[in-house]
């Protein structure tokens, strides 16, 4: 896929800004080393405060990480409110560790890493499995084993989510079209996506959108792409 500003934009998969929150900042770090993480300030974005740099970007869908409430230190979400207030569709992973936990209002996200063993407690949401060193967190299980199992159970859908290569620009693994073929539902990837080869790539393995930030940022991704909301040719 060969990006030409000059074509008609044709929807392919949507292409989903991704937008981790941290002490009240958007922060960039990478391998989901989360002492490290600082405001992004050197990106596309005029600040690092989360409204200005929503309307900055202006991206149709926005994926959120709520870093802080999902280590328990605090959390966003008044922040959160307004900016899913801000686009068509907000994925929000807040740390849910129980249903009480979801939020009105987005797309919840329950991630692997702190929604705990019964994920059947959470109907409707979307089910975040959540891998470093190519093993699901928490449970070391592979992420084919974990997206088989969750086609039996109440979700909207799921995301790989390669904690390992988020921020990185690391690339794909090998077993794409393997971890594609898990899932039956709407299933989304994120982690390592390094420029439009690798979206072509996640395309080409079937999958119904990619969450993206730093390519965006650093120019690999066209900026336009999350503004309409979906990759084009």
């Amino acid at each position: 896929m060969i990006f030409n500003p000059n074509s008609d934009c044709v929807e392919v998969m949507e292409c989903i800004l991704a937008m981790d929150l941290k002490g009240g900042s958007v922060v960039h770090g990478a391998k989901g080393e989360r002492e490290t993480y600082a405001p992004l300030t050197w990106g596309l974005a005029r600040s690092a405060e989360p409204v200005a740099y929503c309307e900055d970007l202006a991206p149709k869908y926005l994926y959120i990480a709520d870093l802080d409430r999902i280590e328990g230190v605090g959390d966003h979400e008044n922040v959160i409110r307004r900016l899913a207030d801000m686009v068509d569709r907000c994925y929000v992973d807040r740390g849910c560790r129980g249903p009480a936990d979801l939020m009105g209002g987005v797309v919840n996200v329950v991630g692997t890493e702190t929604a705990g063993e019964d994920l059947a407690r959470y109907p409707g949401s979307f089910l975040s499995v959540d891998v470093k060193g190519g093993l699901v967190i928490p449970s070391g299980e592979a992420p084919v084993a974990v997206l088989k199992r969750a086609a039996d159970l109440p979700f909207a859908g799921c995301i790989l989510l390669n904690v390992g290569g988020v921020g990185t620009g690391c690339g794909l693994p090998a077993d794409l079209e393997e971890i594609r073929a898990a899932y039956p539902g709407r299933l989304l990837w994120g982690g390592g996506v390094a420029g439009v080869r690798d979206l072509d790539v996640i395309e080409g393995a079937g999958f119904d959108g990619a969450i993206v930030a730093t390519g965006v940022h650093r120019g690999t991704i066209p900026r336009a792409w999350v503004e309409e909301g979906r990759t084009c040719s």
